[in-house]
């Protein structure tokens, strides 16, 4: 690999607003120096490269020779656009940048884009590409923009004055469809002086050129290994990061599909079940009425047949109670005419009893029995005695009931 300090002078002029390079001139400009900055810093890790403006109030250095490349990048947003090209004071600031680079054992190369009309003679360019020779100073000019009949002879006539031993080069872009930077992908400006050129060229190129190498990602692996793995990794990983963005998009639509079918049915399923709550709900208030009715009516029937039970038993009650008290009458009409009859056969004994005469002659029949035996007729007349009572105290009582 070639160890090199590269200053690349861009063009800011007023030309750079046309846009016969898409998007115009400048932002093509633009994107060729990104380009040639990448190359330049990846091809050898201890090359530096500078940028600097041609146009404007004066030649201006807008970085030093280094080889970071964020600071490269970043050096022309906001860069103003006005004036007329300066070429022969750029390539001297340029030349003075060179000759304090810090690493003495790189080559030094110069990088002129020139997109607007050149205003030097073509003797003043060849004195400077002769003194650029005599420094060791190799120049590469784009030639791009404007086509003025002696603007590429004046280009041509420096870079010869300057070319040694086929280190200088230039190349003309003309205006068309294609990128600045894609035309200069496959020209030495781009890819170097080396044998091939860098690994970050190769890839460029043959990404240019739609892949024809046959390498995968266009890189051979031959040549720059680790370039060809980080693009093998970076590519494996975005595939992942697209195929798990692919299957979570894929996961939240399932999930939303299901969410609403799951909604749809419970929406179903309780519509379903409050139809039925429903139907049930009615069905248990018909039969509730049903048993509230037939229950009134076995009640009302109850009652009637309670209140005709509650007749006929009055009835039964009143005609029991009418024959207990025919039965409670004969008992005492059987009762009143016992005791008259008792009455009267306590009367009829009591006469008996009382009659003397009639005791004597019953008394003469028994054998061993004297009627004229003073003790039996002492109880014959104790007998009419206890007669006599007993008729007093008989009388005495019916007496009473007369009364």
């Amino acid at each position: 690999m070639v160890l090199e300090a590269t200053m690349i002078c861009v063009d800011n002029s007023e030309w750079m607003r046309n846009g016969d390079y898409s998007p115009n001139r400048f932002q093509a400009q633009a994107d060729a120096v990104n380009l040639i900055c990448g190359s330049k810093t990846q091809s050898n890790p201890e090359n530096t490269v500078g940028v600097m403006t041609m146009a404007g109030k004066g030649v201006r250095v807008l970085t030093t020779p280094t080889s970071d490349l964020g600071k490269l990048l970043g050096c022309l947003h906001g860069l103003e656009i006005g004036g007329e090209m300066n070429l022969g004071a750029a390539i001297q600031v340029a030349q003075l940048a060179l000759k304090h680079r810090q690493n003495k054992n790189q080559r030094q190369r110069i990088i002129v884009f020139a997109g607007s009309p050149v205003n030097h003679d073509k003797k003043a360019l060849e004195a400077i590409g002769r003194k650029l020779k005599k420094n060791s100073v190799a120049l590469d000019v784009v030639n791009f923009g404007e086509e003025e009949d002696s603007k590429p002879e004046k280009l041509e006539a420096l870079v010869s004055a300057v070319n040694n031993n086929d280190s200088s080069h230039i190349v003309h872009v003309p205006s068309g469809s294609d990128a600045l930077s894609d035309v200069l992908l496959s020209t030495p400006v781009f890819t170097g002086d080396g044998e091939g050129g860098s690994g970050f060229a190769a890839a460029a190129a043959a990404a240019a050129a739609g892949g024809v190498s046959g390498f995968d990602f266009g890189v051979d692996p031959n040549l720059d290994p680790e370039l060809a793995l980080a693009l093998r990794i970076s590519m494996e990983e975005e595939r992942a990061r697209q195929e798990a963005a692919a299957k979570r998009a894929a996961e939240e639509a399932s999930g939303q599909d299901k969410g609403q079918e799951q909604s749809s049915s419970q929406h179903a399923t309780m519509a379903e079940s409050t139809t039925v709550a429903n139907t049930e709900a009615d069905t248990q208030t018909n039969d509730r009425m049903d048993d509230e009715n037939a229950l009134l009516l076995q009640a009302l029937a109850m009652s009637m047949n309670d209140s005709d039970h509650s007749i006929t038993v009055r009835d039964t009650d009143m005609s029991d109670a009418a024959a207990a008290n025919q039965d409670l009458q004969l008992a005492l009409q059987l009762s009143v005419q016992e005791s008259e009859n008792e009455s009267s056969s306590q009367t009829d004994m009591n006469n008996l009893l009382g009659d003397q005469a009639f005791m004597s002659s019953i008394l003469s029949q028994l054998p061993g029995v004297d009627p004229n035996d003073p003790a039996v007729r002492d109880l014959l007349a104790s007998l009419q005695n206890q007669a006599e009572e007993k008729d007093a105290d008989g009388s005495s009582p019916a007496q009473e009931d007369q009364k």
